[in-house]
């Protein structure tokens, strides 16, 4: 059975000596946005729920290559893999209904039912190609800072020959290292009952993302992201009495005051909309 109630979500995260996700369009730094706020984006947060998806061992299509399972070296052979995919059939719109496609994947894929996934594949001479757009019940905003951020910036150089046979030592290499000095992030989210029919998204999978959110980021760690130097500190997770929902998600996001060091006043969170009491639940 689909989702059966909508639910509304946030994520409270600290990020303290790291860089949370930084920009390839601006030398690497941790992306802010024009008010010096910092930002996370959705395609972040949602690669990380997918890689602590593959470590439940749940069925994912969109793959990172250093938590790859299946050796795919494309999203389309992993589609079409008859072994971990649905076969190229499935993908040759002369053969097979777009909607019998849609189906088998989203019972297939956690993540396609949950996030939605396009499928645009070229048909050989013959033709049979296919489009397909389906758009899944979960959405996750990109996070933002509750104040703006400090980046350190650090110089580095690499003194050891990458190269060569040793003999003759290669110049210094230059670059930059950077990070977020000290901040709390807050992402929003939530899951739709309409769309949870379209694609099978079950209670069960809504309870599977709320039991992964509060350790969003173990096994996540990296030199520029150290282990312990993010944190979950809280989630939020409101869930209404009906599939329409009591509330507009927008409301009851707006319910949430978090302070600058990432507590909450709980008492006036619970009472803030009438029938509607969130779970607060620690982080990891």
């Amino acid at each position: 059975m689909s989702l059966q109630n909508k639910i509304d979500f946030a994520v409270i995260f600290s990020v303290k000596n790291a860089n949370p996700n930084g920009d390839p369009l601006n030398g690497n730094r941790p992306r802010t946005d024009f008010g010096g706020y910092g930002e996370v984006t959705d395609v972040c947060l949602k690669r990380k729920l997918r890689d602590r998806l593959i470590e439940l061992q749940e069925s994912i299509f969109v793959q990172s290559d250093e938590n790859k399972t299946d050796g795919m070296t494309s999203l389309r052979n992993r589609a079409e893999s008859e072994e971990f995919g649905l076969g190229k059939e499935a993908f040759n719109g002369k053969k097979t209904p777009a909607d019998e496609t849609a189906k088998m994947a989203c019972d297939k894929w956690f993540d396609v039912r949950s996030f939605g996934q396009i499928f645009a594949y070229k048909g050989e001479k013959s033709g049979g190609g296919v489009s397909i757009a389906i758009r899944g019940p979960v959405t996750i905003q990109s996070a933002f800072s509750i104040e703006p951020v400090g980046i350190t910036s650090t110089q580095i150089t690499k003194s050891v020959s990458g190269e060569g046979d040793g003999e003759k030592k290669a110049s210094d290499t230059m670059g930059m290292k950077h990070r977020v000095d000290e901040a709390i992030y807050i992402a929003y989210g939530a899951m739709t009952p309409q769309l949870a029919e379209r694609t099978g998204f079950s209670n069960a999978d809504a309870e599977i993302i709320k039991q992964i959110l509060p350790k969003l980021f173990e096994g996540d760690a990296s030199s520029a992201r150290p282990e312990g130097s993010m944190a979950v500190e809280k989630v939020i997770w409101w869930q209404h009495n009906s599939k329409a929902g009591q509330y507009s998600s927008a409301k009851v996001h707006r319910t949430l005051d978090v302070n600058t060091d990432g507590t909450i006043d709980e008492n006036k969170l619970l009472k803030s909309l009438d029938g509607l009491k969130p779970e607060i639940i620690d982080g990891f």
